[in-house]
């Protein structure tokens, strides 16, 4: 059965520079960060951290309220809504690779030579392992448009 070209589009735009496929990505259209910042809206509506003072005095786990809300900040803060190559952050911050990508002015990494020995994939082995390179070589073989049913496992742990 033959995908639709639309399909293939939007599924060759959820393919980061680095191999990645956006799609299976804990931070992409994360319901974590939109159900942390509503938890922490209302939070501040009914002003729970001057409740969590007063709570803590009879029930220990509040004393970790201000460190929780700190947690829930960060988490609000996660998501992407944006792929790399559609202008996004990639994985949050300052990507080397996005930057060497653009500075070569090609369409992702696997159409560059040294991108099995490149340093600039460290920072997602913790995470992704191989996997990055991995699809890299399946990008190159099926191609943009075909590579994602072939995809490796996003994390190291699924």
């Amino acid at each position: 059965m033959m995908k639709s070209n639309s399909k293939h589009k939007i599924e060759s735009e959820l393919t980061a520079y680095c191999g990645l496929f956006c799609g299976d990505c804990i931070r992409y259209k994360c319901k974590g960060a939109k159900l942390a910042g509503e938890l922490i809206a209302e939070f501040n509506l009914k002003n729970y951290s001057e409740y969590s003072k007063i709570k803590k005095e009879n029930a220990a786990e509040f004393n970790h309220f201000e460190s929780s809300l700190q947690l829930l900040t960060s988490i609000s803060n996660f998501g992407c809504n944006i792929p790399c190559r559609a202008g996004g952050d990639g994985c949050g911050g300052n990507c080397k690779i996005i930057q060497c990508v653009k500075e070569k002015l090609i369409a992702g990494c696997w159409e560059c030579p040294a991108y099995v020995n490149c340093p600039k994939f460290t920072f997602l082995k913790p995470f992704h392992g191989n996997g990055p390179l991995k699809n890299l070589k399946l990008i190159k073989k099926h191609g943009l448009e075909n590579w994602e049913t072939h995809r490796e496992k996003c994390y190291t742990w699924e």
